[in-house]
This record gives C-alpha cells, structure tokens and sequence, in this order.
C-alpha cells in the first residue's frame, strides 16, 4: 500500500474510519499504552523504547485532532495504518507482561523480532505522511521526522541481558537434572527476572501451564516438553526456596550477616538490590528500581527517590517519567507516609537507612522536619504486626500535618493539604484516620482561600474523605456545604470546581443529603453551569450529582428551572463528551415533574435522537430512552407520538426491542407499541 492515495470519497466505503473517529482511536490506543505500568522483566529494552515512540505520535496526534483543517488522503491512509500498528505493540507488550516470564525469556529472540517488525511498519507507515501540509508545531514536526529516521535506520538487535539470561535459565533446566549444586544462583537468578516470593512462582506455574495447553496444539511435543522443565524447576524452586515458613527468616539471616558490609559502602541501598530479598514494589523508586531513602512527590502525584528524579529534572526534563505528563512546577514534596512505612519495614528486616545529603537537608527545614519522637515511636513498635504498624504511621503523619493545616503559613498549609489529598486517595483505613485527627474542619476552613491550590487540595481531600461513610456526617456536620457550593461555583481552577461536583455526589448518596443540598439556593445552578463549561469528567461529575439530587421530588423542578433539560440534550449530541448514558438518566427522572415533562416535549431534537438511542445506544442507554418516549406520548402526548409514527426507523427499533431488549426494555416497549396502535385507530381515515 506504499504510496497509495485515496481521494476523501472513497474513505468510508474503502473501510477507513471517519477522521474524528481514527484520531480519538489513535489516541486513546496511544494512552493506552503510555499508561502500561509494572512492566515485565523481560524485553524491557524493547517495551520501554516502544512507549517511547508511541508517547511521540500522541504528541502529533493531539496537534492534528487540535487543528480543523482538513486532512490530505496520504494522511489518513498513514494514521488508519499507525492504528495497526499501535495495536499490535499494545498487544505485543500486554502479551508480554501477561505472559510467563521463563517463556518469554526462552522466546526472547522470537519476541524481538516481532518487536522489530512492527517498528519497520512504523517507518512505512510515516513514509507516506505529508508532514509539509500539516499544521504542526516545530517541535512536533522535528520529534516526527526524527522517530521516521530511526525506525528506517533500526536494525534487528536482541539485548545482551536477555541472551545471558535465556542462557543462564537453559543451564539451570540442564543442571536441574544432575541436581542443583549451587542453590544461591538459582535463587539469584530467579529474583532477576521477578519470582522472589512463594506466591510468584505460583502465578509463573499457572501462566506456564496455560502456554503448555496453547502450545499443545501448535508447538509439538519438544515445545511443551520444554515448558513442562521450566514447570518443575520453578515447582523446585518454590518448594526448596520460598516455603511460607522459612523464607522471613531466610531472608533476615541473609540481611544480617551482610548488613555489616553494607553499612562501611558509600551507598548501601543501591547495592541493596544485588542481595535476595523481597523489597515490596511501592517501597522501589520507579526509575532506579531501588529501595527509596527519601521518597517526594512531584507534581504529577507519582512518588520517586529524590536523588533519582533531581537527576531526571537536572538533565533538563520536565515530565513526569512514569506517566509522561509535564510536571507543571519542579517542587518535590516529601512523602512522610511513605517513609515512615520504609523505615518501618528496614527496622524490622535490619537494613540500614542512610539519607541522602538532599534529604539530611530537607529533614532541617523548620516547618516539616520529621520530629525525634516520631522516629522514637517507630523504633518501639518493632514487636507490633505490620498492620498495626502502618496504622500508626499514618496516624502520626495525619496528626503532623493537620497540625501544620492549622497554624502553618499559606505554603506551609497548601503543602500539607496537597499530602493529606494523597494520604486520603487510597485506602478506607487512611480516610477513618485523617477525620479522627481533625482535619475535616480545617479543611473547610481552606476552602475560602485567596490560593487556588489550597482550594483545589481541600476541596479534593474532602472528596477522598467523603468516601468512607461515617466521614459524610462529619463533613456536613462541619458546615461544608455552602463552601463547597462556593468552590463549585467560583473556584479559579477547573478542577477544584469538578472535585466539588463530585463530593456533592458522594454526599448524595445519604437521602437526607439529598434534601438539604438541593435546599441550598446556588447548588443546583452551580451544577447545572458545570454541565455547559466542564471538561468531560467535570460533566459527569455534575450529571451524577443532578441525578443523586434528582431522586427526592422536590429537587427535580429546581433542576428543571436552572436550564438543566436544554444542556443534557446538547449532551446527547456530543459525542466527545461520552455521557450519553448519565444524560438520559437525569432526564428520565426530570420527567416525573410536569414542568420537566412540559420542557422535554418541546424539544425539536430530542424525539430523533432518543429513536437512534434505541437501535445504537448501549443497555441502560435504551431503557432510559424507552422510557423517556413512554413518558411523554402518555397524557397528552399525541403530538409525540404521532412524530413516531412518522419516523421509518421507530416502530421497527421498538419491536426489535420488544423481543431482544432487557426485560424492562421489553415490557416498557410493548406499552409504547400498545399506545402507539390505539393512535393509529384513532386517527381519521384520510378522504381519498
């Protein structure tokens, strides 16, 4: 297909999806895989710098959906292709990920060629991309240019490490059979590539018996025999190294007798990773891997060793490396939590904790220095469960930053507040304990702040506090509602407006809240504004708060009376804002208001669309468009009805539904189709 041209006619009916469509496809495949996190331990090489390339053509996919030019032939034909192939990556990259690790270490040379296959179709791919005719930023265009160089230029490679590994792994399986001798390699080895624990290697077992019953019928019997030696040594492996009652101790004797080495190194915990032990995945810095001395927060909210991401943001970068989004300010936040779970967890596995300069520096500063009778306290838990440890971590962090919420300076606050919105984000255990150290009051009280930050962290911490039930009565027993409606009405940032939505969601969800937030004169309009201005997820948030609000009688006319109808049907026609299903559900309920039912069918667009709903809409989608249409050609509504019977597509949607729908799509559709033949019966028949 190099080179080919297809004039725009010929787009549709040749099997190319409309522009709009291929563009909010590309980049919701490219998200997609710039999102993968805990990548595997094989092919690291070849997914990383894959991600790396699709994180790129996000940037020129972006640029192209932001202009409204439009696009050449050679341009469609390029990106319909670059579809393909970002899915074959996606696939590739989860088939490893989800796959054995042995395996795929076996089939490491297989593997990299379909890598570098589908990088070759990349470069042909952009082959045909008019770059010239496009409306494009400089960088974007460089960055492009030079991803097609590379990929014309890439020639097939199979990493160094993996190749010794794959031969490592074959002298294992032909060792196995004379019996180990050297039980330490083993387990070294196996701690490579991710099995350092019991549980691992019975997750590699059932993922490699899952291959051996794929291979059966393709691969031949040398192949699934082959798979069958990898089973028994990681059986082996797990029954000689990794037994539930011996492997703590194993791993602390072996902590023990090294850590006098350890502490006369100039940096023992990155030479912790050459030891066998199992470091649990959140206590490992995402760019070095190793275990973290001084975990901070960057902007983007992901967590990293300080040293490790200083090095990043002084080599002049300015995103985030795990997710790829520009950090919009380079402070890093400590994260005490964090590191007071990691000191926990060394104290009670004899590691030493050496902090860096960086962190010797940040623990000096005067307004969040880390207090001695913290450290006191975590030195005497050493005999206390580990539950009960992180428990106590988070309840002294909480009670630390609280206390800097109420009397801290502004930045002192909008740090402490930005901490507590992370401590509260995961975890019901985190929330109970944050509103039992007091912060739900001072939380509302900084929602009245002149700082759009401060706002925008309380009003968000309250969100993840509104989560756990009993926190409800306490946010609206603090007098929260009226600063939230406040935050939600005028906050100077989009998303501190969005997070006020969605903590009157969760606190709808009470039915007495329901009664007294709908009370609240500016609640409702303040919602209903937020359907028209928000992003996507700020809509949704608003729709779902009207619909919570919208179950008790007596809100639905507000509703109705703040312009709500209008917006929701707008909301039906816009297909990027992808709510089609909280819309129809709020205007189910407006229905049961007369003025609601009296606005609705004076709506010229919303008779078509709900018809289209029918055939195209997802479940809930045409139950709620069934009833809508039952709704108003009921009392009075002959008009409405009549327009169905004038619509081709209606009657054979409703009995299509009638036969194949949910069981109250069904039943709701026959009474329409009942209601709809007595209007036929009815009607006078024509003079000829």
């Amino acid at each position: 297909m190099d080179g080919v041209l297809l004039p725009p006619h010929l787009m549709v009916s040749s099997g190319f999806l409309p522009t709009g469509a291929l563009l909010e496809a590309l980049i919701n495949i490219s998200n997609e895989v710039i999102s993968i996190e805990k990548l595997p331990f094989v092919q690291v090489k070849n997914i990383s710098t894959m991600i790396r390339r699709i994180r790129l053509l996000s940037s020129l996919f972006e640029e192209i959906q932001e202009t409204s030019k439009t696009l050449p032939p050679s341009s469609i034909l390029c990106l319909t292709e670059l579809l393909c192939v970002i899915r074959r990556v996606k696939n590739l990259i989860e088939s490893c990920k989800e796959g054995s690790c042995l395996w795929t270490l076996v089939q490491t040379e297989v593997i990299s060629a379909q890598f570098f296959a589908v990088v070759k179709e990349m470069g042909r791919a952009l082959d045909i991309l008019p770059l010239s005719l496009l409306s494009l930023t400089v960088d974007t265009r460089e960055q492009v240019e030079l991803l097609h160089k590379q990929a014309k230029r890439f020639e097939l490679s199979v990493d160094c490490r993996e190749i010794q590994n794959r031969d490592d792994l074959l002298q294992l399986i032909s060792s196995k059979k004379k019996g180990f001798t050297d039980h330490g390699k083993v387990r070294e080895f196996l701690s490579t590539i991710g099995l350092r624990t019991s549980r691992n290697c019975e997750e590699e077992i059932s993922k490699l018996r899952a291959e051996a019953e794929k291979q059966a019928g393709t691969g031949g019997l040398i192949v699934v025999s082959n798979i069958h030696k990898l089973i028994s040594l990681v059986s082996f492996s797990k029954a000689a190294f990794f037994s539930d009652e011996e492997e703590n101790q194993k791993i602390n004797d072996d902590l023990k007798q090294r850590s006098g080495q350890l502490c006369s190194r100039q940096d023992p915990c990155s030479s912790l990773q050459s030891m066998v032990f199992n470091v649990p995945d959140e206590f490992r810095c995402p760019i070095s891997l190793d275990l973290m001395r001084d975990p901070v927060i960057v902007a983007s909210g992901h967590t990293y060793d300080r040293s490790s991401i200083s090095q990043w943001i002084n080599s002049g970068h300015h995103t985030c490396p795990k997710s790829g989004q520009r950090l919009i300010h380079m402070a890093l936040i400590p994260n005490y939590s964090l590191k007071s779970l990691i000191h926990q967890w060394c104290l009670e596995n004899n590691i030493p904790m050496v902090e860096s300069a960086a962190s010797s520096a940040s623990s000096s500063s005067a307004d969040f220095e880390r207090t001695s009778s913290i450290k006191r306290k975590l030195k005497a838990i050493d005999h206390i469960s580990a539950t009960k440890h992180a428990a106590d971590a988070v309840k002294m962090t909480a009670e630390f930053l609280v206390g800097k919420l109420a009397t801290g300076s502004p930045d002192i606050q909008r740090q402490a507040a930005y901490e507590l919105r992370l401590l509260a984000k995961t975890g019901m255990d985190n929330r109970r304990i944050i509103a039992e150290a007091g912060a739900i009051p001072f939380l509302v009280t900084l929602l009245d702040s002149h700082d759009p930050r401060i706002q925008e962290n309380a009003v968000t911490t309250l969100l993840n506090l509104s989560i756990y039930e009993n926190n409800k009565t306490l946010i609206m027993s603090a007098g929260a509602i009226d600063d939230i409606v406040a935050v939600l009405q005028s906050a100077k940032t989009m998303e501190a407006r969005e997070n006020a939505a969605a903590t009157i969601f969760s606190l709808s969800i009470v039915d007495d809240y329901k009664i007294f937030i709908g009370a609240r004169p500016q609640a409702v309009p303040a919602l209903v504004g937020l359907l028209g201005e928000g992003t996507t997820a700020g809509k949704r948030d608003a729709a779902t708060a009207l619909f919570n609000l919208a179950v008790y009688n007596a809100n639905k006319v507000s509703i109705v009376l703040a312009g709500a109808i209008p917006l929701l049907i707008d909301l039906l026609l816009d297909d990027k804002a992808g709510i089609t299903d909280y819309a129809l559900a709020v205007l189910a309920l407006l229905l049961g208001c007369s003025e609601g039912l009296e606005e609705l069918r004076k709506s010229r667009v919303l008779i078509p669309l709900l018809i289209d709903l029918l055939r195209l809409g997802s479940s809930k989608g045409k139950e709620n468009s069934i009833t809508l249409l039952l709704g108003l050609c009921k009392d009075g509504g002959e008009e409405v009805a009549r327009k169905l019977l004038l619509n081709p597509r209606s009657i054979p949607s409703l009995q299509s539904l009638s036969v194949d729908g949910s069981l109250k799509a069904r039943r709701k559709a026959d009474a329409l189709l009942r209601i709809l033949n007595r209007c036929c019966s009815q009607s006078p028949t024509p003079v000829p």
